[in-house]
């Protein structure tokens, strides 16, 4: 190869100077030879335009050879649109089996008899239990049987000092529950021995060991919500 021909590819300038041809476009772009340019756009790029213009007119010519179209075809679409419906339904399909699953009460919440019970696991003073209770539909517990004070007095045990929904607020050694039923005699038998004794001005009852006692409301302690439980009809 002649001196003249190396300096001539040495020296390749911006297209429309001399030594610039469609076949040799590709050099710029890390000195590899690359496609050559469509006649159409070979021949726009030609011409005596600034040097600014030809750098333009080289991006255009690119992007046109490029395939950088990103619009899906009708099929894919199709297929997509296929993919969401099948997944809408399973969800549909398994929302309905969810539906039919019966739980009678709330998570974190215990069955017991037709109700739903909730054991703290935090402490507040007697008041505070009460609105607790309320917040989520429910009263701190009013007891009814026999065997709910049997389930309640031997859960609590477990856990410690827990408030029921018992007082004398309103008048001393008369007993009413918050729903405002005065405590049956029936009950009286589970005051533990010399309880209630109002030692201190107590007048909220909490389950204390095997029994109840009195203590004073603004004391924290654990607390007992109680609700009814969802009816489940099977088909």
């Amino acid at each position: 190869m002649t001196d003249s021909k190396e300096v001539r590819m040495q020296t390749l300038g911006p297209p429309g100077e001399a030594g610039w041809d469609s076949g040799s476009w590709g050099r710029g772009l890390g000195g590899q030879r690359g496609r050559s340019l469509p006649r159409h756009i070979s021949d726009v790029c030609r011409g005596p335009v600034r040097a600014v213009a030809h750098s333009r007119c080289l991006i255009v010519a690119i992007c046109l050879l490029g395939t950088v179209s990103k619009v899906p075809s009708s099929q894919e679409q199709e297929q997509e649109l296929a993919k969401q419906e099948k997944v809408y339904q399973e969800l549909t399909q398994l929302k309905a089996g969810v539906d039919r699953l019966c739980r009678p009460c709330p998570w974190d919440w215990t069955f017991f008899q037709g109700h739903c019970y909730f054991f703290s696991k935090s402490q507040r003073n007697w008041h505070d239990s009460v609105t607790a209770c309320q917040e989520v539909g429910a009263q701190l517990v009013v007891i009814k049987s026999a065997e709910e004070q049997s389930f309640l007095q031997l859960t609590t045990k477990k856990r410690g000092h827990t408030w029921m929904g018992l007082s004398d607020l309103n008048k001393e050694a008369t007993w009413h529950w918050v729903d405002g039923s005065p405590l049956s005699l029936r009950f009286m038998k589970y005051w533990n021995p010399t309880e209630p004794n109002n030692l201190g001005q107590e007048d909220c009852a909490e389950f204390d060991g095997d029994g109840w006692n009195d203590a004073k409301c603004d004391i924290s302690k654990f607390w007992v919500c109680k609700k009814s439980a969802l009816s489940c009809s099977h088909e």
